[in-house]
């Protein structure tokens, strides 16, 4: 087989490409399952009416009930809630305008704005009620999917991929960051099981769809290119997001 010596630049260029199309697989793939779990729990819980899963993880939530056990919930319910996510998203916007990256203002901003729309879309369509016995006061609005979980998931799954694509330099950093992140999304997802205000489906259908539509706005988003943001060679030492 004849070898092809490529130039410096064609090397950089390939290898480019090579990246890109294993990021786009990869994204394919986690698009592919999110949606596909999102509609198997909606087909199993409004179909099937299968809801032991539900009441399993309420059983092994309330064999952990505590006064101390509740007040950790309580607070990192909050950092999925409302009151923390818009100004944390507020926030993290105006951080990136401040260091000059307009894409990831654009991104976080349009992501958050839009997945609040599809949230509340998705839980009239549903309609499920809240569970019957919240362990402390009722919450309000409807059941499925999980908001908390939704939004936590496009949010702080921005920040991930935030996180992975800014600290290559720093691999120890990067990781440690990113498993904190994902600890935290599965501990803001159990303190909703946990004070019995959404069901262990709402939560998985809300991460689901929660992934969904944030690697497909993430990538939609990544291919506009507005005339304000294109890159110059001024700019070239702050690349674009």
């Amino acid at each position: 087989m004849t070898q092809i010596d490529l130039s410096p630049q064609e090397k950089k260029v390939a290898d480019k490409v090579v990246i890109l199309s294993k990021e786009l697989i990869i994204l394919v793939l986690v698009f592919a399952i999110s949606l596909f779990s999102f509609f198997f729990i909606a087909y199993r819980v409004f179909y099937l009416d299968k809801t032991g899963a539900d009441e399993k993880a309420f059983a092994f939530a309330h064999s952990l009930v505590s006064n101390s056990m509740t007040d950790i919930m309580e607070g990192i319910t909050f950092f999925g809630s409302h009151y923390f996510l818009i100004p944390a998203n507020v926030l993290l916007c105006i951080y990136f305008l401040i260091k000059k990256r307009s894409r990831y203002s654009i991104k976080v901003s349009a992501i958050a704005i839009s997945s609040v729309s599809i949230m509340f879309g998705l839980k009239l369509l549903f309609n499920r009620h809240r569970p019957l016995i919240p362990l402390l006061a009722p919450a309000q609005g409807l059941s499925f999917p999980s908001g908390h979980a939704f939004m936590s998931v496009c949010f702080y799954g921005l920040l991930m991929i935030i996180i992975w694509k800014e600290e290559k330099a720093h691999p120890m950093l990067k990781w440690t960051l990113l498993l904190l992140v994902i600890a935290l999304l599965l501990c803001i997802g159990f303190s909703r099981i946990y004070l019995r205000v959404h069901y262990f489906t709402d939560v998985l259908a809300g991460y689901s769809i929660g992934s969904t539509w944030l690697f497909l706005s993430s990538y939609m988003i990544d291919r506009i290119k507005p005339a304000g943001l294109k890159k110059s060679p001024v700019t070239r030492t702050d690349p674009e997001a």
